[in-house]
């Protein structure tokens, strides 16, 4: 077993009792670095990636699991961090998003649609002369390479 694979069982095992809490990524860097990525609908507590982090050290640990030095890090994705997974879109209906897709292609606009296949934002379009108008773009999961929340201090 890898131990990304190990570590997703202890992370789920810490985090079963909390619906709202849900994985975004796991993964262990050549530099030694453990990274357990963890969100939740509301956002997640400092004290739950403590929590978390003391469970799967203590396993990791027990088990010896790791036979070099490492470094165990649990973290809730940072603002500039490309979603990952489906739920992290869900958590972002209504925000703005940047989207890079296949050929280059760059979207901007209110995330407003998710499925299992597809996004839907409404983008704002202005031409010369006229007002700006919105328009719901569909773009693929398949197509997308990263998308970024957008922060507004607004």
């Amino acid at each position: 077993m890898q131990i990304e694979e190990r570590v997703r069982e202890l992370v789920e095992e810490k985090i079963a009792d909390r619906p709202d809490l849900f994985i975004v990524q796991i993964k262990m860097h050549n530099s030694g670095l453990l990274e357990i990525l963890v969100d939740g609908d509301e956002g997640i507590a400092i004290e739950d990636c403590v929590q978390i982090s003391r469970h799967v050290g203590f396993h990791l640990e027990e088990e010896d699991a790791i036979d070099r030095a490492y470094r165990l890090e649990v973290s809730s994705p940072g603002i500039d961090t490309p979603l990952l997974s489906l739920r992290q879109y869900h958590k972002n209906i209504g925000r703005n998003v940047r989207i890079k897709g296949g050929e280059d292609e760059k979207f901007e606009g209110k995330l407003i649609v998710v499925n299992d296949k597809s996004i839907t934002i409404e983008v704002k379009t202005k031409e010369k002369g006229k007002k700006a108008a919105l328009r719901e773009t569909e773009i693929p999961l398949d197509n997308i390479t990263e998308t970024k929340v957008l922060i507004s201090f607004k």
